[in-house]
Order: C-alpha cells, then structure tokens, then sequence
C-alpha cells in the first residue's frame, strides 16, 4: 500500500502546487532578492551622447565618420561660418593631434577677418536647449600655428541667430592647451546654437570643443542631464546594468566595449562607432556609470563581452554578413586580464594599479562592486563555450565571491538557451541572463514559467524584457509577470525591463520605457509599473494573503502578490485587474504582526489602449491616497488596474 499512497500524495500535491503558488495557501514568509528590481540602460535611441550624457555639442571632437552613420563626415553637426566678408578656410587634420585616441580636429585659416570673424557654428543634437538665467560651461582645446595670439569670440546664439550669450579668449600657446568659459543666456531657447569665431588674423586648430550646463546631475563635472537622470533615479532601481546588451559584444570584434577607453580624461578616451548606427564620444564611460550607481544608491552591474562579438555583426540576417566572430584563443589571456583589472579598478585598494586609476579620477574608495556579467544573449557556439569558461573560471578563482552573470541566448526557449543553460549548470554559474520580448498574452500564459525552476541550480537574472508596446494593457501585462518574479524571488534575483531610453525621431527600438526631447521627458504607462514596484520591494514574500476572485485564471486577467518590507514593517499588495470588469479580492492580513489599520493606496488605471505622448504626457499616471485596512477586508479593483496598497507597520522608519 505504500508506493499507491505515495502516488496519491503526489498527484494531490500536483495539484496544489500551482494553487499555493497563486496565493491559495495560508500565510508562509519565503525571503526574496533584496536586489530583484533594477534597470538596465544601453547607448541605443541615443541614450547617451544627446541623451543622458549632458554634452550639448554634437561631434565635438571632428571624429564623425561614414563608417558611423550614412552621409556623416568630420564636420556634421558643424557649420562653417565667414560673417560679412570675412576671408579664410576651414579643414579637418590629423597631424599631430591632441591625442592618438582622438586623432582628427579641425583648422581654421584667417587670413582677413573684416572685423566680424571666421569660425564654426554647431548645432548640437537637434538643436541645443539653454535657459535663461542658468549657466553654461564652455571649454576647448586650442593651438595656435600663426605664432601671434588669436583672439576668439564665443558665442550662444538663439534660432534666428540673435546672441543669447557671448564671451572673448585669446589663444596664445603653440601647444595644445584647454580654454575655458561660463556663457549665462539672457533668453531661453530650445533651438540655439554654439559659436566659435576667430576675429583676428591667424592659423588655429580647435578639439574638444564642449558646452555643459553647469547644473549636471549632483553637479558632477562631465555629468549628466539632471532631468533625465532624475527621472532613472525615481524609480529607485537596486541596480543598474550598463554599459547595454548587444553594445557590450559589438559589431565585430573591433566594436567590443573596451572599458579601459572610456576611463581618465574625456580628450583621450577612444570614440568609436555604435552597433546601433550612429557615434559613441565614451564620455559617458565606466567611471561615469560607477558615479551614476552610487548617486543613487543602485548597486553596478557592468556586462563585458564573452570573447565573441554579437552574432549579428555585420547585419548577419543578410547575405554575406560577418556573423559572431571570437577572439583567438592566443590573445585570450590578455582579454581576461582586462576583465580581472576591471574587478581591481572598481573594488582595489589605492595601493593597487588600476584601483590608484580609479583613485586617480576622484575616487579613492571602492565602488564595491557585487555583480558582474559576462556575454550577452550569444549564440552558444563552441567558439563561445570555451572563451567564456576561460573567462568563468579566471574571474571566480580570483574574486570567489563576486557573482558573475552569464548567458542563455536571446529569447525564453530554444537551441541557444538550452545549450546556455547547460554550459551554466556544468559550470555551477551564479546567475544566467534570460531575455525575452513578447506579446501581452505571453506573459499572462507564462505566470507560473519560474515555479517549476530547480532550485539547486543556477539563478535568474531576466535582464531584458517588455510586452511589445506602451499602452496600458502592456504595462499591467507585465505588472502581472512581475507578481510571479516577487513569488520566485528566491530563484529570480534580478529583473529589469529593456531598454531604458529613446530620443524621439532617433529610435532604434520600440517599445521603451521613457522618451524624451531636448527638453521634453515622457515616462510611459510601463515606466510607472516598474517605478511602483521599485518603491515598494519587499525582503519575503507571503502566500495564501490575497486570493484571487472565484473562477478567475490567472494566466488571462488577474494577478496578485503579497511582500514585507523587513526595514519598515510595512506590508505590501499588489493587485492587478486586466479585465473589462470589477474585480474583488480578498485580503487576509490576520497572521501579520505589527501592522497598523494606516495605508497608503495607489492605483494606475484607465482605458486599456490608453498611453503616454508626447502630445498627452499625463494620459495615465499613478494617484496616491490614504486608506484603512483592517485585519481581513475585500478590495474592489477597476478594470484595466494596477493596485499598491501598503499597510504601515508599527514604528515602522522612514
């Protein structure tokens, strides 16, 4: 008799298992990730350089090229200017540039300025937005070949050419040397312009030329658009992934993401070409990222290439296309000392070679970094399997306790994914990289994909996901996918949706979480879902606390979860309603301690194709009011809704 109760008791607990998971079971604290909810940001949709890089010059530095975007050239973005009857010329050299990494920059030739001037006029990324009664930071890299001194005017000026600001410097050194200035606009204009003009006369060559708002994100020198950043830091992620997805391993193996060009002085940093089709300056490189992370308190997740470029090199989709190309096997040493000084760079001590570079730049103490990923969605092929095991067992023999990230392949099933899962578990990987983009309907179907993962093996971090639009039925399509994280949160350490940015008429992908202009941010219905859940994570995760309304599935309309804050003590609720009707949920908060009846309530609603644009930004927004919980009570949820309500624990700390 026994071996037939024991298949009873199995079927029965089959059963069950899915019920429990769906919040039928009576209270039980499982602990979650304390880092499960983050972002991820890549240099796509100009994200960065016109984005959240706070640069407002364009091609500052002459490097623009065919070979970055079509028709582009090393004076896009510029303008040649000869005021009134000015005579002279304009050309881009090489010779003996400021620095091998930055190699063209441009000569002006004055031979007769009549009294207006000679010069260049750069028109930012779609124009440059200035303020009235804030200031602007000039500065340039000049050298004078005429032996007397030029003297230069800069100015702003606004979209019918009048002088917003302006400012006289005389260059006078035969070597390269930086200049300086503060511009303060009297006017406010979206569309101004930056110029330089020689107005004696005279030979100069001109690199570097810059404009940022004095008031970058906490002030930072070389920082960030404050706006934008606030904006990522609202959300209040655990962590941010940088430098991007396909990014990271580039278009062929001479566009890999070399951290060490983006560290130390913006003039020497290596400015390269973008697999998403235009320019990366790399002012916005890994020291800016770190600095980023630690502003607002998110924990780094940098991402460096597995040895392989990205297997669509070249547009591999296309007849005779590159395709994934490795890195030889005899300079793969070389490679792995590059990802281990990495490692060193952000968590050495000062005594150390690359932590006294970090020192160096104005951060003596460690950046503390926790995780670090290697390869992004690649094709397993042998060619990846053994350069990223080189690369595995390097970083884990010398930083035992770092937890590295590895690869599964770009979507949720398949031969990539299951060989990626193979070579993780062989390996015993920390965490693996699931990406996947899909339909609403795919999420609701896949609520329970991570109940049934083993345990005992490798962790999850979903590093790229979205439901193929904006609208409010996408957003609370995948507000319903992330109750399922917080329920495997034991298996589910990170999640973050993709990708982070779009600047409007230069997108390279679609759906995103924030759009935004020179002067314009417009955060999306799913912006406001991963914002909801960033200010409300929890440390366990309760079952059987909300149960779902009688005879509803929850892979079509309806999801619910339940965590606790272990700072504050608060208890947390999700609800989400994706059905045209009403729908009640009942809570039981009865096995909690310490909770008091005081709540705060927030609820995202409204039509089911309702989004945010740029013409209506507020279409759907989150409203926050106070609420009162009892110990056991029912919550009535409008169709097409998101819910938060937290009950406040005693003496909870804020």
């Amino acid at each position: 008799m026994t071996t037939p109760v024991r298949c009873v008791c199995a079927a029965i607990l089959a059963v069950l298992t899915p019920l429990l998971a769906l919040g039928q079971a009576a209270p039980a604290g499982k602990p979650i990730s304390p880092d499960l909810f983050g972002i991820f940001f890549e240099d796509i949709n100009y994200a960065a350089d016109g984005g959240l890089y706070a640069e407002l010059v364009q091609n500052r530095s002459f490097e623009y090229a065919p070979s970055d975007h079509e028709g582009w050239n090393s004076l896009t973005a510029w303008e040649y200017l000869h005021e009134g009857y000015a005579m002279g010329s304009v050309s881009v050299e090489s010779a003996a540039p400021l620095h091998a990494n930055n190699p063209h920059y441009a000569t002006l030739r004055v031979e007769n300025p009549f009294q207006k001037g000679l010069g260049l006029k750069n028109t930012g990324f779609d124009g440059i937005p200035v303020r009235a009664g804030e200031k602007y930071n000039f500065s340039m890299w000049g050298r004078v070949k005429s032996g007397a001194a030029v003297p230069l005017l800069v100015q702003l000026r606004g979209a019918k050419d009048q002088v917003l600001a302006e400012t006289t410097l005389s260059a006078q050194k035969a070597d390269w040397q930086q200049y300086s200035a503060t511009l303060a606009p009297s006017t406010t204009d979206d569309k101004a312009t930056l110029v330089v003009l020689v107005t004696g006369k005279g030979v100069i060559d001109l690199d570097m030329v810059s404009l940022f708002p004095e008031n970058t994100f906490h002030r930072h020198p070389n920082g960030l658009r404050p706006d934008l950043a606030q904006a990522i830091a609202d959300i209040k992620p655990k962590f941010v992934r940088f430098p991007g997805g396909c990014l990271a391993h580039g278009d062929g193996l001479d566009n890999l993401y070399d951290w060490k060009k983006t560290i130390g002085p913006v003039e020497q940093r290596v400015a390269q070409r973008n697999i998403w089709n235009y320019h990366q300056t790399a002012g916005l490189g890994y020291f800016e990222y770190f600095q980023f992370c630690e502003d607002i308190g998110a924990k780094p997740l940098p991402v460096v290439a597995a040895g392989v470029s990205c297997q669509n090199s070249g547009g591999s989709w296309r007849i005779g296309s590159v395709g994934q190309q490795a890195i030889p096997i005899s300079e793969m040493d070389a490679y792995v000392q590059d990802v281990l000084d990495l490692i060193e760079w952000a968590n050495g001590p000062v005594t150390s070679p690359w932590g006294a570079k970090r020192a160096a730049a104005g951060h003596p103490a460690p950046f503390n970094l926790e995780y670090v990923g290697i390869g992004n969605e690649d094709k397993i092929t042998p060619d990846f399997r053994s350069r990223f095991t080189l690369l595995y067992n390097a970083v884990h023999a010398k930083y035992p306790n770092l937890k590295i990230v590895g690869t599964v392949g770009p979507g949720p099933k398949g031969e990539d994914y299951d060989l990626g899962w193979a070579l993780a578990n062989q390996l015993d990987v920390p965490l693996v990289d699931e990406h996947y983009y899909e339909k609403p309907k795919w999420f609701w179907a896949n609520n329970q994909r991570y109940d049934s993962y083993d345990r005992a093996k490798s962790k999850v971090y979903l590093g790229e996901y979205a439901s193929w639009g904006n609208t409010l039925y996408n957003a609370l399509a995948e507000a319903a996918y992330m109750t399922s994280l917080e329920r495997n949160g034991d298996v589910v350490q990170l999640a973050s949706y993709a990708p982070l940015l779009a600047k409007e008429g230069h997108t390279q992908w679609n759906p995103d979480m924030i759009y935004f202009t020179n002067t314009t941010i417009v955060p999306t219905v799913n912006y406001y879902v991963q914002q909801l859940y960033g200010h409300n994570q929890g440390n366990t995760y309760h079952q059987g606390v909300v149960t779902l309304p009688t005879g509803a599935a929850a892979d079509t309309t309806l999801a619910a979860s339940c965590v606790r804050d272990a700072q504050t003590g608060d208890v947390i609720l999700k609800l989400v309603n994706a059905s045209p009707q009403v729908q009640t949920f009942p809570i039981n908060l009865a096995s909690f301690k310490g909770l008091t009846s005081a709540a705060t309530l927030t609820v995202l609603s409204g039509d089911k194709d309702a989004k945010n644009t740029f013409a209506n930004p507020q279409t759907v927004l989150p409203k926050k009011s106070s609420y009162k919980a009892g110990k056991s009570f029912a919550y009535t949820s409008q169709p097409y809704s998101m819910v938060v309500i937290r009950v406040r624990g005693r003496g909870a700390r804020r």
